[in-house]
């Protein structure tokens, strides 16, 4: 019988299946996988438990892939269960899963001079969620060397609030970690039983930690792209305007900032009116903060995880919108989870032109692909089908009401880490639900879009059928 290539990593032949390679979506799967599975034998050890003794398997699989998902909730006090060395392990885990662990592994192959393989440039490229192998490795090496500059930033000022409070050695450590975990998205911190609420008021921590989930969740290339941008513009003749400056930039940069600056003031501005008054919120607080608060409350549900005000005493619409907000997350290619703001800016873009008659989506004069439209879409219905079932297994396994059920799916879904306080409360059942989800919610979109563009690049010399129309809404 004649040899046969069948699609993606199957050949066919004697009428057999062999498996020759794997994908680089499988690869990038199983990474993640060992990485967690590593994690939950550590943290199971008695010498990552306070106390000395060892924690269940259940809570140190939970914990492990909190934190290599980047997701931030947590079953036991991450501040007073765990030992040096179990945070230390959570804080690795924290960041390898901000930057990837190929990212990761391929800086160690080029420190110690390896061959970068089209094959290991093939899963770069799916976990960056880029474009092209080309300049991957360069891309890389530049992520890997802004994510510890902005990281060593953020803990140098963080300093200069918690060696006052924790003395030197303490506060650095503190400042290193809650750095690491604000920049990853990650939310685990190390204050207490309520996150990051003493610190309400504190400049310094509400300014520096925001500024870290804003930029983790921009997305790797918007910083190289606005990086370009800010050094075209201080070398150019002072009648090039940053207008001028900021239309250079690329659509997909332009897309991400505008979205994000737009969210975050839609949340800033529902959290602060709505909450004005409330006793258990922001009523208590001075107005600047209040200013805080509100301001944190928006960009922390950028899937952050942190939170200064108890969110169990939102009201029930300031909990809509950050669910919302969570649902979202933050940009493509970046430490932030959920389906992504580009996502869902590409089917309001998609829906404006529709009402307008037009038959193209555009955007900045420039058409959107009708494959990236149908890409955001599939996403979008994958997403919700996986969190309204979640929400059905929750609501049969759990004791809780459905908005609890319903915030604690989403930021299990979208890596917030966020909770209105059920996630130690959780069933055996539930616990494993929440597990799986935040895998899901860290890998599926990563792997739902590289799928999505291996079928249709494979499938456009497809026999073209006969066009119907049918009826919709």
């Amino acid at each position: 019988m004649k040899q046969s290539e069948a699609p993606g990593f199957i050949k066919v032949k004697r009428g057999f299946i062999q498996r020759q390679n794997l994908h680089p979506a499988q690869i990038l799967v199983g990474g993640f996988l060992i990485v967690i599975l590593l994690g939950t034998l550590l943290l199971s050890l008695p010498i990552s438990a306070a106390n000395g003794e060892a924690t269940s398997l259940i809570d140190a699989l939970f914990t492990t892939t909190s934190a290599v998902c980047v997701t931030g909730l947590t079953v036991v006090n991450t501040s007073m269960h765990w030992s040096s060395f179990g945070k230390t392990v959570i804080l690795f885990c924290i960041q390898i899963g901000g930057l990837g662990f190929m990212t990761l592994v391929s800086m160690l192959f080029i420190v110690l001079g390896k061959r970068i393989t089209l094959k290991n440039r093939l899963i770069m490229q799916e976990a960056l969620n880029f474009n092209t192998t080309a300049g991957i490795v360069r891309f890389t090496t530049h992520i890997v060397k802004g994510t510890l500059l902005v990281e060593g930033i953020g803990a140098f000022l963080l300093c200069f609030a918690f060696i006052p409070d924790y003395g030197f050695i303490k506060g650095i450590i503190y400042s290193i970690f809650h750095s690491i975990s604000a920049f990853c998205n990650a939310g685990f911190d190390l204050i207490g039983t309520r996150s990051l609420t003493p610190y309400v008021g504190n400049s310094i921590v509400n300014l520096v930690i925001m500024s870290l989930i804003v930029v983790g969740g921009l997305g790797f290339s918007v910083w190289i792209d606005t990086y370009k941008m800010i050094r075209g513009k201080l070398k150019a003749p002072k009648h090039f305007k940053w207008k001028q400056a900021f239309n250079k930039m690329s659509v997909h940069t332009r897309l991400v900032w505008i979205l994000t600056i737009s969210l975050l003031l839609i949340g800033f501005i529902v959290i602060f009116v709505l909450e004005y008054k409330n006793p258990g919120t922001l009523g208590p607080l001075t107005f600047k903060e209040k200013i805080y608060a509100a301001m944190f409350q928006s960009v922390s549900p950028r899937t952050a995880g942190f939170n200064t005000v108890d969110l169990a005493s939102l009201t029930d619409t300031s909990k809509l919108v950050t669910i919302l907000l969570m649902f979202i997350g933050g940009s493509p290619a970046g430490t932030a989870g959920g389906i992504k703001t580009v996502t869902v800016g590409v089917l309001m873009l998609c829906a404006i032109s529709t009402i307008r008659g037009n038959e193209q989506t555009t955007v900045f004069k420039r058409r959107i692909p009708l494959q990236i439209i149908t890409r955001a879409l599939t996403i979008i219905m994958i997403s919700i089908m996986v969190v309204f079932t979640v929400v059905g297994i929750l609501s049969l396994s759990e004791n809780f009401t459905f908005m609890e059920i319903l915030f604690e799916t989403i930021s299990a879904f979208a890596t917030v880490g966020t909770t209105l306080g059920i996630t130690p409360l959780l069933s055996i059942t539930g616990k494993i639900t929440i597990i799986i989800v935040m895998f899901i919610g860290r890998l599926g979109p990563i792997t739902m879009a590289m799928a999505l563009m291996v079928r249709q690049s494979k499938n456009k010399g497809n026999i073209q059928y006969p066009e119907e129309k049918v009826m919709v809404g």
